[in-house]
């Protein structure tokens, strides 16, 4: 096998998995939040929270529709630049993949396009059962594909015929315990993704002083109460698997508590048992990824904690600041803590792809360097272009606040948008639920002690007529 080959195919490889992972963290986390959201604006009927479902629902269906672009662009890559996984494991990996395509594709895309298209058509408990479909499936989603890695990772249930893999214990892959680890471990790092993007979010309209202030109150609120929990699950099932790789992947471990002693012991072995060659991973790949993974994990933790006892104070939700700009800058650490981890994980169990039982040199599909170069350079470009528009769409939505959101628009004649009960019979741009603006785009809304203000001009600072409504 060319070396460059080999080389260009992982890097094209990890660019685009890893790509495709940071979005499917901020979907699987958003959309459980929108669904506890519509929960709450279907039982309560509360204007202020039906908005809320469609504000945060648009920016999760934005990076939904994104993220399946891009998946499948991995998809087309993978195909072509791994063909000897295929050929070797491929009747393990192809069921719990074509499971996932159909849950993914068929089921979760079909409940989504009700959900979106529902609004004002389907009764709002069916409306409700449409989003809670959606997240079910995006974490059955989520599982299947982390069946695949886990096998992956620490191969079970199979036997060996005619020189491949071939399914022995499906019942043994489906609950292998480095999948099963990984799938909570992933879904508490989604959480935690989305609490820190809703937490960055509404703390940038509060610093600008937004005259939605009380709905961006609310939704750091809940973006700080909902990272809290999140984080401290995922650092349980970090712990775990962690601990299990001393079992499962004991190279991995030694190398990355650099036990000198102990990766040479491993390295005789394994050339014992295998063949000759480097069994060693890259130290600065599992060094490094472990290392982003820990020190951003640290830097939420304190944010958290923090997080959670200035939350409880009102004025220093709407108020401080400072907080409002670390919020901010604090959006992109789930993503460094996802990332790190998931080159930790990958980078750890080299040189194989499947643990033990196939070598990534063998994995790689006969390819010149030419065209892996071609290969990566295409690939690369469209999920970069993907990433920024991603981004850009995001940040549009985002900085407009909910009066901009269209999602739940009713454009039925005669409809004025004032029944917004949590099932859709709002008019999505959030008009006659909130702060009205008027022709200057300043806030028409309520006083926050309760009184009516129809004329003068509008405070400097909404922050100035605290204490805010009860929420």
């Amino acid at each position: 096998m060319n070396q460059d080959v080999l080389d260009l195919a992982r890097l094209q490889f990890a660019l685009t998995a890893g790509g495709h992972f940071l979005f499917v963290a901020l979907t699987l986390g958003l959309v459980t939040v929108v669904a506890a959201l519509q929960t709450r604006a279907t039982v309560s009927g509360k204007p202020q929270d039906a908005r809320m479902v469609r504000f945060w629902g648009q920016l999760y269906v934005i990076n939904y529709a994104v993220g399946i672009v891009t998946g499948l662009v991995m998809e087309f890559q993978f195909g072509m630049a791994w063909s000897g996984l295929t050929h070797e494991a491929g009747n393990i990996l192809g069921a719990s993949l074509a499971v996932e395509t159909i849950v993914a594709f068929f089921v979760e895309s079909t409940f989504l396009g009700l959900w979106i298209f529902g609004w004002h058509r389907l009764n709002r408990w069916a409306h409700l059962a449409a989003i809670w479909i959606v997240a079910l499936t995006a974490y059955l989603s989520a599982y299947w594909i982390l069946v695949s890695n886990g096998f992956l990772n620490h191969p079970v249930g199979y036997s060996s015929e005619n020189g491949g893999l071939v399914l022995d214990d499906p019942v043994a892959v489906l609950t292998n315990p480095s999948a099963l680890l990984a799938f909570g471990h992933v879904l508490a790092g989604a959480l935690l993704t989305a609490g820190f993007f809703m937490a960055g979010v509404s703390a940038y309209h509060l610093f600008r002083r937004s005259p939605e202030w009380e709905f961006f109150g609310r939704s750091l609120r809940i973006g700080v109460f909902v990272s809290a929990p999140a984080l401290l699950a995922a650092a349980v099932f970090g712990g775990i698997q962690f601990a299990a790789l001393t079992t499962f992947q004991p190279m991995k471990s030694a190398v990355f508590s650099g036990k000198a002693a102990e990766i040479a012991r491993l390295q005789a072995e394994l050339s014992a048992e295998f063949g000759p060659g480097d069994y060693v991973p890259s130290e600065a790949w599992t060094r490094g990824g472990g290392l982003v993974m820990l020190i951003s994990f640290a830097l939420m933790m304190y944010l958290c904690f923090a997080g959670v006892i200035l939350a409880c104070f009102k004025t220093v939700v709407f108020r401080f600041r400072l907080w409002h700009l670390v919020l901010m800058a604090a959006v992109p650490l789930p993503y460094l803590a996802m990332i790190g981890g998931w080159v930790f994980r990958e980078s750890g169990r080299q040189p194989w792809v499947v643990y033990g039982l196939l070598k990534t040199e063998d994995a790689v599909s006969d390819l010149s360097p030419g065209t892996m170069r071609l290969s990566l350079t295409v690939f690369t470009t469209v999920f970069a272009l993907l990433a920024l528009l991603n981004a850009w769409l995001l940040a549009r939505h985002a900085r407009r606040g909910p009066v901009e959101s269209g999602l739940g628009h009713d454009e039925r004649p005669g409809r004025d948008g004032r029944e917004p009960d949590g099932s859709g019979r709002g008019d999505g741009s959030g008009q006659g639920s909130g702060p009205k603006r008027d022709g200057s785009g300043q806030g028409r809304g309520p006083r926050p002690d309760g009184s009516d203000r129809k004329d003068g001009p509008p405070p400097s600072d909404p922050a100035d007529a605290l204490p805010a409504p009860r929420y």
